[in-house]
């Protein structure tokens, strides 16, 4: 597994593990005259990340390095995204960063930037087969690990307990790392018969309708039986949450998730998801923006220093200059911590049912 990198970055990180957007800021340009960046966001739909984190800290970071942020979502839609690729160009922005719907219009992107001279940031997915210039993103075989972790851990006393496992998109490389990572952990538990798999599952799209329809035809197939489900991430998590609710089994079946969205720390103190995995976004948009701001100077030499690792892209074998930061796991137990000025807010996650649970953790507003 690649080496993470730890909060110890403090120079870039003084808000490590804060994910709460920033405070609201005007969205002009910090001077007239000051280097466009462009980013392109993949959707709204698959997690909630995407415009409650990722958009509002990528702005304020890039900003608070005098950059102007031109900040915009594909919604999914892979022409739309190469469009506003094409618009941005013409923008003449000095450097593109980008979080692709897929590898394939990722790449494509790619090819248009080089073409124009502009140095191009793989946001949090690295485009496989693509021509990035550097790749800023968590160890998501980390994540996987994890994950797969808590839920050996919640099945620890039920030997032989059947699981079903709901990917993220098979056309993403960060779902096939996060599956690498749980087959690492699950797959020796599942040769020794201490877990059985009943079906592992790819979700196109990353789509939680599609992951909710997906997980009940495997547990029908199955008899309407399952011990655990490892979900990729929470808005999965959240479907099959659903369905297990439709067939009574909400709480007794122990479900995985990722990106420590509201919803997935409230389903865990309702004690419907056993855990979540953290992933710190205030620092992978303050290493991204200090990335970018070292391109828009062209200042290659601090660029490569702030990405001392690499990561081998699995179709042409090229060698990306990379960043790779420490992912969390999140348990009941955990959530305390996570909360407070900044972050998170007690009243957004212990509103109604999980009141009860909150006061029992001794979380308090």
């Amino acid at each position: 597994m690649l080496a993470a990198v730890a909060c110890s970055l403090g120079l870039l990180l003084a808000a490590c593990g804060n994910n709460a957007p920033p405070p609201s800021a005007p969205s002009e340009p910090v001077a007239a005259d000051a280097p466009r960046v462009g980013v392109i966001l993949p959707d709204t739909a698959t997690s909630a990340r995407w415009a409650h984190s990722d958009e509002p800290l990528l702005r304020e970071a890039l900003r608070e390095r005098g950059l102007a942020p031109i900040v915009q979502n594909a919604q999914g839609d892979a022409q739309k995204f190469a469009q506003i690729a094409d618009s941005m160009l013409s923008r003449r922005v000095r450097v593109l960063i980008i979080a692709a719907p897929s590898g394939d219009v990722g790449a494509t992107v790619q090819q248009r930037a080089q073409r124009q001279g502009v140095p191009v940031i793989d946001y949090d997915r690295l485009n496989a087969g693509g021509s990035a210039d550097y790749y800023v993103s968590f160890d998501h075989e980390a994540v996987g690990e994890l994950q797969a972790g808590a839920l050996s851990d919640a099945l620890r006393e039920r030997p032989g307990a059947q699981v079903i496992e709901i990917g993220g998109a098979s056309t993403d490389h960060n779902a096939a790392l996060v599956h690498r990572g749980q087959s690492g952990q699950l797959g020796p538990r599942y040769a020794s018969g201490q877990l059985r798999l009943v079906s592992s599952r790819f979700v196109e799209g990353w789509d939680n309708q599609a992951g909710g329809r997906v997980f009940e035809q495997l547990l029908t197939a199955n008899g309407g039986r399952v011990d655990g489900v490892l979900a990729a991430n929470d808005g999965l998590a959240a479907s099959v949450i659903t369905v297990l609710q439709k067939y009574g089994l909400a709480g007794s079946v122990p479900v995985t998730g990722q990106d420590m969205t509201v919803d997935g720390l409230r389903a865990i103190l309702r004690g419907h998801q056993a855990a979540t995995v953290f992933k710190p976004i205030h620092q992978e948009a303050a290493v991204t923006a200090e990335l970018a701001g070292a391109l828009a100077r062209r200042d290659r030499a601090t660029a490569d220093s702030l990405a001392g690792q690499l990561v081998r892209d699995p179709v042409t074998g090229r060698e990306v200059k990379s960043v790779l930061l420490a992912p969390r796991l999140i348990t009941r137990e955990d959530i305390k911590s996570v909360l407070g000025p900044g972050r998170i807010r007690t009243e957004e996650i212990c509103r109604g049912e999980p009141a009860a649970a909150c006061r029992q953790l001794g979380i308090t507003s």
